[in-house]
């Protein structure tokens, strides 16, 4: 209908047409005006909807097969250099993800647990973490940045393990070792009580505690001595937990962000939970190593206790004002002497006055054989939502 009013617009002598010698005329063209652009208004919809057919087609077998080309955005991010680096990290094409399944929402995108299984038909627990759709080149570009990281950190037995990579072809994503059981915080909520969920043939006790520790402070001490790096969020939520109590330092995205202190780095620093935090950490936004000596105390708390929220007669903002009035958490029931002497150690008001891990991990040497052999007991059973209020964890 639109093409009409067009033709009228050129041709001034249209109107005297239509009322005088033309009338016939108007009657056959106007009709036939109106089926043209009635034909050509649909033949443009179906070929839209045959284009947009084609993309979402185009869309899903880029992601699904994961056999295509390089992409335009992750070649002109990735220099040489870079791609060099992460080139033996790629994923064989003999090896496939199985069970993907989606866990959590991350930072670059979906993060999925799932199965790799390798070309002799072995499997593993493995964690996904991808890179979402549409991100510009600048995401792209952390992406890269983010997976080059753990190729390059992720070289000690106690910091999470990255098995693979896919950056030359969409869909990009990094593959972690899952670890099993797992999350540590979790273990030990099925700890409690002798849950039937829990492995029987795992005894935990105070030595136990000692042992999980000295590992956690290996990976910390290896951040900090190897590659100048700052954890920023120990906390059990962040360990992963293996066979024979063997346990991984993970959770490293505060790492990461803690080479540039930008505005976009300080606020995620601000969501790490008041209660896991230093006071410097809170009041001056200023994190280093004896920062992760505090919130490692934190963590021996977490680890005695199978899994209790710090400072559980306290409201997360009222942390602060009583630690600025000395008041340290108690010792907890099954803890020695020896270990609760460290957890205050590790929560000296003046970071300078806080031990390095180096002489951390020497004090639990010397300590160990001192620990109680008995398993821990907590009868009662963790509720979820009343911990992540309590613990003042982000919902």
């Amino acid at each position: 209908m639109s093409d009409a009013p067009r033709g009228c617009s050129n041709d001034t002598s249209l109107p005297t047409c239509y009322e005088e010698s033309a009338g016939p005329l108007a009657i056959i063209i106007i009709p036939s005006l109106l089926a043209l652009s009635t034909v050509l208004g649909v033949a443009l919809i179906f070929c839209s909807l045959h284009k947009n057919k084609q993309r979402r087609q185009s869309t899903s077998a880029h992601l699904t097969n994961g056999q295509q080309s390089v992409s335009p955005t992750a070649a002109s991010v990735s220099a040489p250099k870079v791609q060099a680096a992460l080139c033996p990290w790629e994923i064989p094409e003999e090896c496939a993800l199985e069970g993907l399944e989606f866990w959590q929402s991350g930072r670059h995108g979906p993060i999925c647990k799932g199965l790799l299984k390798k070309r002799d038909g072995a499997t593993s627990a493995v964690v996904v973490k991808s890179l979402r759709d549409g991100s510009n080149k600048p995401e792209v570009k952390e992406f890269v940045d983010w997976v080059l990281f753990h190729a390059r950190v992720c070289k000690h037995e106690n910091v999470v393990r990255m098995l693979h990579c896919q950056i030359q072809r969409l869909p990009m994503y990094l593959v972690l070792d899952a670890y099993s059981p797992g999350n540590l915080l979790r273990f030990l909520w099925m700890l409690r009580n002798n849950s039937n969920a829990a492995d029987p043939s795992v005894n935990f006790s105070e030595r136990s505690v000692f042992l999980v520790a000295k590992q956690v402070a290996a990976g910390l001490d290896y951040l900090m001595s190897e590659h100048r790096l700052v954890h920023g969020d120990v906390a059990a939520r962040n360990i992963l937990i293996g066979p024979g109590l063997s346990a991984r330092v993970s959770g490293l995205g505060m790492a990461f962000g803690g080479r540039r202190m930008d505005p976009p780095i300080r606020q995620r620093a601000a969501e790490v939970p008041l209660k896991w935090q230093a006071p410097e950490r809170i009041m001056m936004q200023l994190s280093i190593d004896r920062s992760d000596v505090w919130s490692f105390g934190i963590l021996l708390y977490e680890l005695i206790t199978l899994g209790s929220p710090p400072y559980p007669e306290l409201e997360p903002l009222s942390v602060l004002p009583k630690l600025q009035g000395s008041y340290r958490m108690k010792r907890p029931q099954h803890c020695g002497g020896p270990l609760y002497d460290l957890m205050k150690y590790c929560w000296m008001w003046s970071f300078k006055d806080r031990p390095a891990f180096s002489a951390i991990m020497k004090l639990l040497d010397a300590s160990q054989h001192l620990a109680v052999t008995k398993d821990i007991c907590v009868p009662e059973v963790i509720d979820v939502s009343e911990y992540n209020r309590n613990a003042g964890l982000l919902s």
